[in-house]
């Protein structure tokens, strides 16, 4: 036992006394600073080290050197006298090592000095200065020996005869041993497992299809092509063809096909019975829901996924997109020569990015039944129990957000070797939510040879790339053109107002709405979401909210609520750009500007579907000018009233873009402020050369290069 043991003073502050079996010893209570010097004295402490371990100390006088912890906040100060220290000791020891070692000799929190002072029976202090540290020992001469041989070795070998317990130490040349002494046993059990070898990744990667042929040996036999082409298709001509294609929203077909000879890329089915004449089941379903013929997209697209050919399949929202891949699925599934009950898991994978996207696919799935088979929807925020059930109980169809699927699927609790149909569901918007990490761990476990379909309303770099990595020589479906473009039946307008002035633009729409409208109010915030929503109900208007924030359930009942009219107005974040399938909403009104012009189209195109005619009415600020220039193409390929005002902004952002570059060549942060600029700023925008600049340019920087850029 130590002959110290810890007090506390009446301020909290730990000091060291005499244990009762020694003599009392008058002490010093005041503390003196020694500035800039970080000592240790190894005694017992209380409170916490600094980052380095050493304690900050000062004091002046012989009689009062202290030790003080002076790391992380709120440590307790320790306090002892030097003579209290030096009392049974004979001369230090002292000697100096390099400051690169004083951190090893300390160790983390002091832990190591600690070990020392214990196994040695001294007293060790650390003096650290600008190059060298100066070692004082105190103590009797055999242990200052003792500690000054372990500090040595510490030193030299970094500590790697040491243990904590310490009770293997020898102490070399004196004979000193620890009294303490592990059996062979004791040495037996503690020997060190040595690390495994490091991962050789170069023969990984050099031996990668070796590995994926290893894991992919045993796969049941696969069947893709089930098309018959009808004589009536068959007998179109060429010229037939393409003036059909041309009439029919202009469709596009082309094979990316990279080797050999381009395919031959099959004529469009025109009716239901060109398609579907040999699957009776098919033709009552369809029948019973009453659609009398194809949408284009569904005409080009069946054939080609009935012959077995992956495919990629853009068009704009509301374009029947799901059911072109649906149908061929059923079939696909059916046709498959290994029985149902021996795949030892589902058939089909549908992989979307939203929660309501998922659940609208899963009721087509129930509307178009088709030789009983069971689909569940897999996405987070539901039951993960109650959905790790049904997957157990056996399905045929899975449709699945990326981040829950990926979860059953690293835990092991979905076999995704018997997917052969994949379905890349609205892959823009799934890149866009940044899914892309999940569905490539996902893609990683379905076989290879599988047939995948991707749809996508526009045709980015980052879907190019996707398609290119995980679709096989795919063919090409699109509608209209790849240049986004709302859709035709959509009147749209645009308005510029003031920020402050949006909520009476709102509120002025409504009180104008006939009993029969419908609108889908779209914000950028979900904050803002709740926020227009509460003030609509103090003013006694039926209305609902969508945002990500919102439990499931009541996400499920607000939709749920809009789709059957109960409420006829809905304020949404963009979750509802996408996949909200709701035929009868007639307006879309653009309280905040999306953050891009793909989703600025894609919540356009929640209205004007299914042949219906829509309005959307946009409100910009002159905070989205950035957007000018690319809205107004959108509104000219529509054939919409671009307004004066918006082709003024677009012209003032343009010749800001110019003279930004010329003030900041080297670029820097749109909004970026007097970081990047060339000057100071008066106000929030009076950025500098770097910034957006004021009208009055803020600051020296904003008038040489910001005077012309404000409105």
């Amino acid at each position: 036992m130590s002959d110290w043991e810890d007090e506390y003073d009446g301020d909290g502050v730990a000091i060291q006394k005499p244990a009762a079996k020694s003599a009392p010893i008058e002490r010093k209570m005041s503390l003196d600073y020694r500035q800039g010097q970080n000592v240790h004295f190894g005694v017992r402490r209380c409170g916490r080290f600094g980052s380095e371990g050493a304690a900050n100390v000062s004091g002046e006088g012989s009689q009062s050197k202290w030790w003080r912890d002076g790391g992380n906040r709120g440590g307790f100060a320790q306090r002892r006298t030097f003579d209290n220290l030096k009392s049974d000791s004979s001369r230090p020891v002292t000697f100096t090592v390099e400051n690169a070692v004083v951190g090893r000799i300390i160790g983390r929190g002091g832990a190591k000095i600690r070990e020392l002072e214990e196994s040695s029976g001294a007293k060790i202090k650390i003096n650290k200065g600008d190059y060298e540290g100066e070692v004082a020992i105190f103590g009797q001469s055999a242990a200052q020996q003792k500690a000054k041989e372990m500090i040595e070795d510490l030193v030299a070998d970094g500590g790697s005869r040491f243990s904590y317990g310490m009770k293997h130490y020898d102490g070399g040349s004196d004979g000193v041993r620890n009294s303490s002494v592990w059996s062979s046993a004791e040495l037996e059990a503690a020997k060190v497992v040595s690390a495994p070898p490091p991962i050789d990744w170069n023969t990984i990667r050099e031996n990668k299809d070796k590995y994926e042929e290893l894991k992919w040996k045993d796969l049941p036999p696969l069947k893709k092509k089930f098309y018959i082409e009808a004589e009536s298709v068959s007998m179109l001509s060429a010229e037939e063809v393409s003036e059909w294609r041309k009439e029919n929203n202009n469709i596009f077909v082309d094979d990316l096909k990279e080797e050999g000879q381009k395919r031959h890329i099959p004529n469009p089915c025109r009716s239901f019975l060109e398609a579907f004449e040999l699957y009776p089941e098919i033709m009552e379903n369809i029948d019973r829901v009453g659609f009398v013929k194809p949408t284009p997209i569904q005409s080009q697209a069946w054939p080609v996924l009935l012959s077995g050919e992956d495919l990629i399949a853009i068009a704009q929202t509301g374009t029947g997109k799901t059911l072109a891949y649906l149908l061929p699925g059923f079939i696909h599934m059916d046709g498959q020569p290994v029985p149902r009950d021996e795949r030892g898991g589902p058939g089909m994978l549908v992989l979307t990015p939203t929660r309501e996207l998922a659940l609208q696919i899963e009721t087509e799935c129930n509307k178009y039944r088709y030789k009983g088979y069971k689909s569940i929807c897999i996405y987070g925020g539901g039951d993960r129990r109650g959905q790790i059930k049904l997957v157990k109980g056996g399905v045929d169809i899975v449709i699945a957000t990326p981040g829950r699927l990926n979860d059953l699927q690293m835990n092991e609790l979905i076999n995704l070797r018997s997917i052969t149909y994949l379905v890349l569901d609205e892959a823009d918007r799934m890149l866009d939510m940044g899914f892309e990490p999940q569905i490539m761990k996902i893609l990683l476990d379905i076989r290879p040879d599988r047939q995948t379909v991707m749809t996508s309303a526009t045709w980015p770099t980052g879907v190019r790339r996707l398609a290119k990595s995980y679709l096989k020589n795919p063919m090409m479906v699109y509608v209209g053109t790849l240049d986004l473009a709302a859709v035709s039946t959509v009147q749209q307008t645009v308005l510029i107002v003031h920020e402050e002035e949006k909520k009476s633009y709102v509120f002025d729409f409504i009180r104008n709405m006939l009993p029969l409208d419908k609108v889908l109010i779209f914000v950028g915030k979900k904050l803002m979401a709740d926020d227009l929503s509460s003030d609509m109900c103090l003013q006694g208007l039926a209305v609902q909210s969508l945002h990500g924030d919102r439990e499931q359930c009541d996400r499920e009942e607000a939709l749920k609520d809009f789709k059957e009219s109960r409420v006829r107005i809905l304020v949404a974040t963009d979750l509802a750009s996408r996949g909200l399938d709701v035929h009868d909403i007639t307006h879309v009104f653009n309280f905040d500007f999306p953050r891009n012009i793909e989703e600025y189209v894609h919540r356009v195109g929640r209205t004007g579907r299914a042949g219906r005619s829509g309005a959307a009415l946009t409100l910009v600020t002159r905070d989205d000018w950035r957007n000018a220039p690319e809205l107004i193409p959108i509104l000219e390929r529509a054939g919409q009233e671009v307004p004066e005002e918006l082709i003024l902004m677009a012209e003032r952002y343009e010749k800001h873009k110019r003279e930004k570059d010329l003030c900041n060549p080297k670029g820097g942060h749109e909004r970026g402020g007097g970081r990047q600029g060339g000057g100071g700023g008066g106000g929030r925008r009076g950025a500098g050369g770097g910034g957006w600049g004021r009208r009055d340019g803020g600051g020296r920087g904003g008038r040489d290069c910001g005077q012309h850029w404000g409105f």
